[in-house]
């Protein structure tokens, strides 16, 4: 297959795909003329790539569980492990944006929105303390 029906099929574009083979996630074959030649293979992974990239996991948590994918004598436990800390960052950055919302409504419904200049929201972004 070529980039354009492996992109097709996989629903990466191909930018994306030649940014995977050239952090070394896949190698595709090359053809006499140059051209990559991806395999089944090759396709797998870019899909698995794609499912893993869609929940958020990093390029380097992608290149484990890939390592882990391909490692027949693998422990599940490595896999939930990785899993595990994805899932506690994901907790940590909902609970932070449940602070911002909890502090923003909080801020706008104080604002009272007339024509006068006093506005809690600005007295509070010059104070507000910076993570």
């Amino acid at each position: 297959m070529n980039i354009g029906d492996v992109s097709k099929k996989s629903g990466l574009p191909p930018r994306t795909i030649r940014y995977y083979e050239k952090i070394g996630l896949l190698t595709p074959l090359r053809d006499t003329n140059g051209y990559r030649s991806f395999r089944d293979s090759d396709m797998h992974k870019l899909a698995f790539l794609g499912r893993a990239r869609a929940l958020g996991f990093t390029i380097e948590d992608c290149r484990n569980l890939l390592a882990l994918w391909d490692d027949q004598n693998r422990a599940s436990a490595d896999v939930r492990a990785i899993a595990k800390e994805h899932l506690a960052q994901i907790e940590s950055k909902i609970a932070d944006l449940q602070d911002i919302r909890d502090t923003l409504s909080h801020l706008v419904r104080e604002c009272a929105g007339d024509g006068r200049p006093d506005c809690p929201i600005l007295n509070k972004l010059e104070t507000f303390p910076i993570k």
